[in-house]
């Protein structure tokens, strides 16, 4: 076992929800032509002048209220200056010293121990534009230009690479429900990069930066592979330099991109062309008017309701079948029921003809009369396969189509009791058999009842009927 502790620090750029750009008018979207979403101030003309966006403004406060941070009433923007072909401008405007968030965390469970990892500060900032390489050309996409993110920066105190997937999960679900984000790692509206280093003691080791992790997954193995790349060096008698790292998931290994000789000079100074901000009272209340149930409120609402945990994680990891539930529960009807059928054959039809729930015709109403069918057993689970299609794509009642494929499910109790008195006295052989333990009298004997009744029996009533019968 190792001596070493490790420390690690998180930075996750998480691009804003918004109709246009931080600065610009430019529409903020994503999978447009390149260079198509574009003006002269995403381009960095000389001349232009930045306007904020406020819905911006508000998405921050919204964020700082799902992480638990302290909102900055009054704050600045700042120039970053530095040098890139992606930055036209040769500087970025972000926040540096007055951060629109401090002091939050976010709550996680590790193998059933709960932790809080400290948020230091959120900050609002612009994206650059997005570099292609081909051969010795880089090109240039100016597309993401002037997007929107939030930097949230943890505090060094994740002591695993366990600890910081489940951050990394958390705080992807919170944004994501609170709509501030769709946090999508592949689409590169989420961002990751990890701070690392190793000691004996409680004196932080140096560090090392990994750069645009692109997955919660490789933030993992980066990590672990990191801590294991570390140790060796110590161990072999070398020093821990400052480095950025990147990982590269096809060796599963982390690879030096260039060593931090001197520390970063930015030359920050205060944004002169946008003013100074304060936020009001009655703008935080008016922002966080919108701010819908996050996963843990519906985590305690669903089990008020009787779902099961596995249900509840199942439901919130689909967002459009969870609004969906959300609005049944204004209905009186069997939610677990109900989750069942959204989690089986809706989902099925869902997935195979991908759609979402709200594209097809399944109003609620027909939703708990299919339910309440279920629980008087005039409808089966069969049933329902059979009828999921057009349940899904038309606007026909359940009874139309309970008559449009003929399906009578009897629920006589005297009726079926008859049937199965009659299956037993002509299959004597089937019952002895089933009575000495071979599990497929049951089911011969179940397709007899089937047969008698022309499969208009409810499956389930009648199996359960044939059983006490059987064991009478």
């Amino acid at each position: 076992m190792s001596n070493y502790i490790p420390t690690m620090g998180l930075e996750v750029h998480v691009e804003i929800k918004s109709n246009s750009k931080l600065f610009s008018s430019s529409a903020n979207t994503y999978g447009m032509a390149t260079n198509t979403s574009v003006n002269v101030i995403d381009l960095g003309y000389p001349g232009t002048l930045p306007t904020l966006n406020k819905e911006i403004i508000r998405q921050g406060i919204r964020a700082c209220k799902v992480l638990n941070c302290n909102i900055t009433r009054k704050m600045h923007f700042d120039r970053k200056n530095y040098f890139y072909p992606d930055n036209p401008k040769n500087y970025q405007i972000t926040q540096n010293r007055t951060p629109i968030g401090t002091g939050g965390y976010v709550e996680i469970e590790v193998d059933g121990i709960k932790k809080k990892i400290g948020i230091s500060d959120i900050h609002i900032e612009e994206d650059t534009c997005k570099s292609a390489h081909r051969g010795n050309v880089s090109l240039l996409d100016f597309n993401r230009a002037g997007v929107p993110l939030i930097e949230i920066v943890t505090e060094p105190c994740i002591s695993n690479s366990k600890e910081a997937m489940a951050y990394l999960i958390k705080l992807r679900e919170l944004l994501f429900y609170a709509n501030i984000s769709d946090c999508k790692m592949e689409e590169g509206s989420m961002r990751c990069d990890a701070n690392v280093s190793i000691s004996k003691t409680e004196k932080l080791g140096t560090r090392t930066e990994i750069k645009n992790i692109s997955s919660i997954h490789n933030v993992g193995l980066a990590l672990d592979k990191e801590i294991e790349r570390q140790e060796e060096v110590l161990e072999n008698g070398g020093v821990i330099r400052e480095e950025t790292r990147r990982f590269d998931d096809k060796i599963g290994e982390t690879i030096l991109m260039r060593v931090k000789e001197t520390g970063n000079d930015y030359r920050y100074f205060i944004e002169p062309d946008i003013p100074y901000l304060v936020v009001t009272d009655e703008f935080i209340e008016d922002s966080l008017k919108t701010l819908p149930l996050l996963p843990d409120e519906l985590r305690k609402k669903y089990k008020e309701v009787g779902l099961t945990s596995l249900q509840i994680e199942k439901l919130i990891a689909n967002r459009s079948l969870n609004d969906y539930f959300l609005g049944l529960l204004e209905f009186k009807t069997n939610y677990v029921t109900a989750v069942n059928l959204l989690l089986s054959d809706i989902s099925s039809y869902l997935n195979k003809h991908n759609k979402v729930i709200t594209d097809t015709k399944l109003s609620y109403e027909k939703l708990v009369e299919v339910i309440e069918n279920l629980e008087s057993r005039e409808l089966s689970n069969k049933n329902i396969k059979d009828l999921i299609d057009s349940l899904m794509e038309t606007d026909k009642t359940l009874e139309e189509l309970k008559k449009e494929f003929n399906i009578q499910n009897i629920t006589d109790d005297s009726f079926i009791n008859e049937i199965i008195t009659k299956v037993i006295e002509n299959n004597p052989d089937s019952v002895n058999d089933y009575k000495n333990g071979h599990d497929r009298a049951l089911k011969y004997l179940m397709g007899q009842v089937m047969k008698e009744t022309k499969g208009s029996v409810n499956p389930k009533k009648a199996s359960d009927m044939l059983v006490k019968e059987l064991n009478k």
